[in-house]
């Protein structure tokens, strides 16, 4: 790694997991669920709508309702229904009923109908979060969704987008990382692999250290410790062992920052990194 500024400050938070010194973490402000009939759906049809890059979708009849229809040429999405059937116990005589499967129902995005127009709180911050440039520089569009229950954001590099679920810049960072480390690696595995999580959050730490950012280092000692325990490793090994990968993710996202304002990581002293700003 070249910039000796980056080095420093991942040497530092890597000494501060081994040495288990990690201040307690902080909470992540979500973006508010918005009152419609999705947010009524279960966790999974809501994580559906999230990452099908939507906040709001609806049946044909729902969005009638409100006076808006699906376009011409407009694709559905599904999610999964449950069905039940009654059942009477034979010793209580009790009715109740029980889960015999799911059945697929299609719904709109929002994003394809028109109609009455739909009043809708503007989840974007007023000031975008500062790299906002690299994401455009690599073609990634940045947009904000309402909280769907699990996921804080994600990057999809099919259609070359992050998508966050709350303000918070650390979260950013990690999606913008993981961009990177498709830069980096090429293309990345489907699933959470646990090497690409805890490369994602190593970066998004040093990042909130560099810029001097709202820093949650508690948060991603404890999604780190979440990924190594499914390698069977500590906190500390697993970042080891992903350090390599973390150095080319970092220097290609300082370098392409540096090209547009050259001060930013330069004006950063290294003593006051761990400052919260």
């Amino acid at each position: 790694m070249k910039n000796e500024k980056v080095l420093n400050v991942l040497e530092k938070i890597l000494t501060s997991f081994k040495s288990g010194e990690i201040a307690e973490a902080l909470s992540i402000a979500v973006l508010p669920r918005l009152d419609i009939p999705c947010s009524k759906w279960s966790l999974s049809n809501r994580l559906i709508l999230f990452f099908s890059g939507t906040s709001d979708a609806r049946g044909f009849r729902q969005w009638k309702e409100v006076n808006r229809y699906p376009k011409k040429g407009s694709k559905a999405l599904y999610i999964l229904s449950p069905t039940h059937r009654k059942k009477v116990d034979e010793k209580t005589e009790e009715e109740k009923f029980i889960l015999t499967g799911f059945l697929p129902v299609p719904v709109f995005p929002y994003e394809q109908t028109e109609g009455q127009p739909i009043e809708r709180p503007e989840l974007e911050p007023k000031q975008l979060p500062i790299l906002h440039d690299v994401a455009a520089k690599w073609g990634i569009s940045v947009s904000y969704e309402s909280f769907q229950g699990e996921s804080y954001g994600y990057f999809s590099p099919g259609r070359k987008e992050i998508v966050l679920a709350t303000h918070d810049e650390q979260v950013f960072f990690h999606e913008l990382a993981h961009a990177a480390h498709e830069k980096v690696k090429g293309a990345l595995k489907g699933k959470q692999d646990w090497k690409q999580e805890v490369t994602a959050e190593l970066c998004s730490a040093v990042l909130a250290h560099l810029y001097g950012r709202r820093i949650n280092d508690g948060h991603a000692y404890q999604y780190i410790h979440h990924y190594a325990e499914k390698a069977q490793k500590d906190v500390y090994r697993a970042c080891l062992s992903v350090v390599a990968d973390v150095g080319k993710c970092l220097e290609l996202i300082t370098t392409a920052a540096q090209e547009d304002q050259p001060e930013e990581i330069s004006t950063v002293q290294p003593q006051a990194l761990g400052a919260m700003p």
